[in-house]
C-alpha cells in the first residue's frame, strides 16, 4: 500500500518539469544591441520572464530568461543570436524548477 506522499510522487512523476531557457550574451555595447537580442523572441510572440543588461566599457553583458521554451527552440534562437553583428558569445542553458 502506498503512502499519501508516495501516491502524490507517482501521480506527478509523468508531468514535465517547468523549464526556463537562459541566454548569457556578451556583445559590443551598441545602442541597438539590446533590441536586436530581444527581436527573436518578439518574432515568435514570446515575452522573456527576465532581462538583465549591464555595460562594461565597450562591452555589454545580457542575461535573458524565458519560461516554457523547448531545448530545440532555445538552441535555434541561440544560433540566430550568434549571427548578430557585434555579438561575441552566446551561452544557452536550461534551468529546471522543482
Amino acid at each position: 500500500m502506498l503512502s499519501v506522499a508516495q501516491a502524490a510522487d507517482a501521480a506527478f512523476a509523468d508531468l514535465p518539469l517547468p523549464e526556463t531557457a537562459c541566454f548569457a550574451v556578451s556583445a559590443l555595447a551598441d545602442p541597438g544591441m539590446l533590441h536586436r537580442l530581444l527581436e527573436p523572441f518578439a518574432k515568435r510572440g514570446l515575452v522573456p520572464s527576465a532581462v538583465y543588461a549591464r555595460q562594461h566599457g565597450e562591452d555589454l553583458s545580457v542575461d535573458i530568461q524565458i519560461d516554457g521554451l523547448t531545448q530545440t527552440d532555445a538552441a535555434m534562437i541561440g544560433r540566430g543570436m550568434r549571427q548578430i553583428f557585434g555579438v561575441d558569445v552566446v551561452l544557452v542553458s536550461q534551468r529546471v524548477s522543482a
